[in-house]
């Protein structure tokens, strides 16, 4: 994978520790060309946050980052909600 990733080990493990997903295995979702990309808009970080769905191993996850020059960096990583899975159009877990 060319791109390059980073992420808070601490926020990391919080984040592995809430919703099952560890940030190594979130960066796999960039790998989803049908990958749907949205500028999150919910609340003023400070920053520019990005928000993206799409499949790691047949299954929908929702992945929050923002970029640090050409480089990734995680928020946070779970699997999608029904409401998501909806709007994304609830592509088979199988390819």
């Amino acid at each position: 994978m060319e791109q390059e990733f980073e992420w808070d080990d601490a926020k990391e493990a919080l984040n592995r520790s809430k919703h099952g997903i560890g940030f190594d295995l979130a960066m796999r979702l960039f790998l989803d060309a049908d990958r749907v990309t949205k500028l999150d808009q919910q609340n003023a970080y400070g920053e520019e946050r990005f928000v993206t769905a799409g499949l790691i191993e047949h299954r929908l996850f929702v992945v929050v980052y923002t970029m640090r020059g050409r480089t990734i960096r995680i928020i946070s990583a779970r699997k999608a909600n029904e409401r998501e899975r909806r709007r994304h159009g609830d592509r088979p877990k199988t390819a």
